[in-house]
């Protein structure tokens, strides 16, 4: 043997080795496990399931030993998150947020003593940020929610468990053992949305809208205005002010403050509404069957009424809606803070970033075909309404965007001038020119 072999903690391990039992987890045993480190509900889904794979690849560069996703699910108090005064309600959404990573955290223990590896990704932040503004997160929590059983996404984007509605928070725990696949959680056979649009009715920026879209750029611009790309827009205006006085005159004392609380504290939600309002689930639902007048006088009228600065981006789909259905909220114009740092980077967030409402009688098809460093070639297609983005130069362009790629992403991120570029040959267009003026329409930063 050699010196290693004859060590103490090598000859202790290999006779527990030895005795110990053959490991079998099923979802029951999970769930239990779950529950006594305080989730909710839980659920247990096996990496190949074909629910995760948009996701499955991204899960495994980052952990390539998983076999197995447990969806946690945490309750939170209704009462805090419905109420008009938004320091309450962020109390409720960060202690809860922290409670939900503790649970996640007493799984992944309660996994490790019995001999099986496991993780537990963030709730929410902290991220990866060297991803911003693409993916930053490791696992999307809500697809592998309702893969597990835990409940369904509304029309607002929102996964909505059976009994306990919207109001929760959802936690991923990776394991390295298999689960068998009898005892495997199955997604509920129905949605508990429903369909009542009250979610539609709260959104002080048009975000959810009646047909079932959902413009992420309004809800990220507003809502998550305090998170990443707000106190992006912040900086630079700190940056570029000349004095304090200017300022003050470009960023009010009411912004400055909310901004320190948030650096402070924890960053604040301006508008959570869609959740405060949902009255689905078994334990939510009694009060909106019993008065829907009393429902819309107290819970959802507060919310509509009350007088807050809604930030929006100028020109976009989220301003002409607060304009016209909150004229008593006053607006504060915007940059939405994404500074895309590639070419590619800059398509993968088209989709997120497009106002359907301003590409209002748009049909045109887009080749780009941009050289240079982070080279890119891809299609944008927007018609009725709608875009698609695809890799490569797919069907007959109307227009075609070709030159340097660093050029064109310096333009969209307005530090390089088109009209220089266009002049010095390092932005072609082949088409009619209008078009393009039209596509920018559809994405005001």
């Amino acid at each position: 043997m050699s010196g290693l072999d004859e060590h103490p903690t090598v000859i202790r391990h290999r006779e527990r080795a030895a005795a110990a039992p053959t490991l079998a987890l099923d979802a029951g045993e999970l769930r239990r496990i779950c529950l006594e480190a305080g989730a909710d509900d839980a659920g247990a889904v096996a990496i190949g399931r074909p629910e995760l794979d948009p996701q499955r690849d991204d899960v495994l560069r980052a952990y390539p030993w998983t076999r197995t996703l447990v969806s946690l699910v945490c309750r939170m108090n209704r009462e805090p998150i419905r109420s008009a005064a938004r320091s309450t309600a962020n109390l409720e959404f960060h202690r809860t947020n922290e409670e939900t990573d503790a649970v996640a955290r007493r799984v992944v223990a309660a996994l490790e003593a019995r001999g099986v590896r496991a993780v537990n990704p963030s709730v929410g932040f902290p991220m990866e940020m060297d991803g911003y503004p693409g993916k930053i997160w490791l696992v999307s929590h809500k697809p592998v929610a309702e893969a597990a059983g835990m409940g369904r996404m509304g029309i607002h984007r929102n996964v909505i468990h059976p009994k306990f509605g919207n109001f929760i928070l959802l936690a991923t725990v990776l394991i390295d053992a298999e689960i068998a696949e009898g005892s495997q959680t199955r997604p509920i056979d129905y949605n508990p949305c429903l369909g009542c649009k009250l979610c539609v009715a709260a959104c002080p920026v048009g975000a959810i809208a009646a047909d079932g879209a959902f413009d992420f750029s309004a809800c990220h611009n507003h809502n998550y205005r305090e998170f990443n790309g707000g106190f992006t827009d912040w900086v630079e205006q700190v940056v570029e002010s000349k004095d304090a006085a200017d300022y003050r005159r470009r960023v009010g004392e009411v912004e400055t403050v909310s901004m320190w609380q948030s650096l402070s504290f924890g960053a604040n939600y301006k508008a959570a509404y869609c959740m405060a309002v949902c009255p689905a689930g078994e334990d939510v639902i009694g009060p909106f069957l019993d008065d829907r007048k009393g429902f819309l006088n107290t819970v959802v009228d507060p919310l509509r009424d009350k007088a807050e600065t809604l930030y929006v981006v100028p020109g976009s789909d989220a301003e002409a809606y607060a304009a016209r259905r909150f004229p008593h909220k006053p607006r504060r114009r915007v940059h939405n803070g994404a500074r895309a740092r590639s070419a590619a980077q800059l398509f993968r967030v088209l989709p997120v970033a497009f106002q359907r409402g301003r590409s209002e009688g748009l049909d045109a098809t887009y080749h780009f075909a941009l050289a240079g460093e982070g080279a890119t070639e891809a299609t944008v297609v927007i018609r009725d309404r709608t875009i698609r983005v695809e890799a490569g130069l797919v069907g007959e362009p109307d227009l075609v965007v070709s030159g340097d790629a660093p050029t064109w992403v310096g333009f969209v991120r307005k530090e390089r001038s088109l009209f220089w570029a266009l002049l010095r040959r390092k932005i072609r267009l082949k088409g009619d020119p209008r078009l393009l003026l039209a596509f920018g329409r559809c994405f005001p930063s």
